[in-house]
């Protein structure tokens, strides 16, 4: 897929990787090289996965997400996803992955706020 990100520097310092349809075994090495990259050109404190125009992901695509993740937290980068869509929120609930990302959205106005915090199986 021709251009599946967008990666830009907010004022305050902060890195924004947009990825744009799908995330899959096509462009997998693609958004975790994105990610990647953006670490190291701009070294930001905090790194935002936006998924606001990301369509689709499968095990290839969360597997990038990871790599990004284990790459911001060797560099003690923060690495937030945000914008997820109800679908990629529940996959990546499922997952436990929510924990690991910090999962946010980002509102209409531009303002973050925390996610609730996704429950846990108690066993009972």
């Amino acid at each position: 897929m021709d251009n599946s990100i967008r990666t830009t520097l907010a004022n305050d310092g902060t890195v924004t990787v947009a990825v744009l349809g799908e995330i899959d075994y096509s462009n997998a090495d693609e958004v975790a090289d994105g990610i990647r990259d953006a670490l190291v050109d701009w070294t930001p404190e905090t790194v935002h996965i936006d998924l606001r125009e990301a369509s689709f992901i499968d095990s290839t695509g969360l597997g990038a997400l990871i790599e990004g993740y284990r790459d911001a937290a060797d560099r003690d980068i923060k690495f937030v996803v945000v914008n997820p869509s109800e679908t990629f929120r529940r996959v990546l609930t499922v997952t436990g992955l929510s924990d690991f990302f910090g999962l946010i959205e980002q509102g209409e106005t531009g303002a973050v706020a925390h996610m609730a915090e996704p429950s846990q199986a108690t066993g009972s």
